[in-house]
């Protein structure tokens, strides 16, 4: 018998083809088994709590990549330093994907990632030409200059 690519391929995908439909459950399993813990994506708004001492404050995380890797993280607890009068910084042990913006201004409030593994919590409002990735905002950040006070400080964020 005289076997040609065309034959040998046909064989192949038939038998790929076949198996496949016999073990639809299988399938099933092996992608939920390979799904990420929480989907970050349009329909589904994603809650942090940040606390700062006995101050707590509550997040919407962003719908993009960078907030998908952080989230994988938590819970954390972290020990971040002072730059600037304006923000705390720590720098993760990995790096997380990016989606690098000039945001012109930056809030109080705002959780970004400059670089791919600096966390910066912002707690004054200023302007900035720096490119960063957006982690969160803070819903309400009153009161979140006075909980990180001015030097380093321990933060905690975990999922609400």
């Amino acid at each position: 018998m005289k076997w040609t690519i065309t034959g040998i391929l046909s064989i192949t995908l038939t038998t790929v083809a076949l198996t496949a439909c016999g073990n639809k459950e299988g399938i099933a399993m092996a992608e939920q088994n390979h799904r990420e813990p929480v989907d970050v994506n349009d329909s589904i708004t994603v809650k942090m709590k940040i606390t700062v001492g006995s101050k707590s404050f509550s997040a919407i995380l962003s719908k993009n990549s960078t907030a998908k890797a952080f989230i994988a993280l938590l819970p954390m607890k972290i020990r971040m330093t002072e730059l600037n009068g304006n923000e705390k910084y720590f720098d993760l042990a990995k790096d997380l994907p990016g989606n690098s913006f000039v945001p012109g201004r930056i809030y109080s409030g705002d959780l970004l990632l400059w670089g791919t593994k600096t966390l910066v919590v912002f707690y004054k409002t200023f302007n900035s030409s720096y490119s960063y990735s957006s982690i969160c905002k803070i819903n309400n950040p009153e009161g979140l200059a006075a909980a990180l006070g001015t030097g380093n400080v321990e933060v905690v964020f975990e999922l609400e």
